[in-house]
């Protein structure tokens, strides 16, 4: 467990009950091994996510902009780019789990930022929130993660995603 874990827990007691929110999910959420290691690292063994649909979040695309120490290299956010895709999943997370999620994906800790993103599921297009780099975060110094593409490529096999998304992710930028 970490220092959020109470900031986290004590945002979950303040919500009520409400409607979900709509959670894109690109990176390394989708690695089951990974999430689950998070989840236990930080004491929310008690959380999983609820079945998604694989989705693609419209004019954007992959760029590996935060040196991550934890990582050991560069992870991915997401930039604008006109007529490209990002393959992911969309998740309906209930308003007390999103503090879990924010956190999960750097939130907290001022890594990432939220962004409404467009994505297309079989039963159309909707927004979502989807999280990425921190404007200040951003840099282009040292390699990508080794380790992070691994998980990145783990989570879209799990997932199901297309195979060239995930040959694609196996080059790592």
């Amino acid at each position: 467990m970490d220092a959020h874990y109470e900031q986290v827990m004590a945002a979950r007691e303040r919500l009520d009950e409400g409607p979900p929110r709509a959670y894109f999910a690109y990176s390394t959420i989708l690695d089951r091994a990974a999430f689950e290691e998070w989840r236990h690292q930080h004491g929310y063994d008690f959380f999983d996510l609820p079945a998604g649909t694989r989705a693609e979040a419209l004019d954007l695309g992959l760029v590996y902009d935060f040196p991550s120490r934890w990582w050991g290299g560069r992870v991915a956010g997401l930039e604008d780019r006109a007529g490209s895709l990002v393959h992911g999943v969309l998740f309906e997370i209930a308003p007390k789990d999103w503090p879990i999620v924010q956190h999960k994906e750097g939130a907290i800790t001022h890594m990432c930022v939220e962004r409404e993103v467009r994505v297309r599921t079989d039963a159309g297009e909707r927004a979502a929130t989807a999280f990425t780099t921190a404007p200040g975060r951003r840099s282009a110094d040292g390699p990508v993660s080794p380790r992070f593409v691994e998980a990145l490529v783990r989570g879209a096999r799990a997932a199901g995603l297309p195979e060239g998304w995930i040959e694609a992710l196996g080059r790592g930028g």
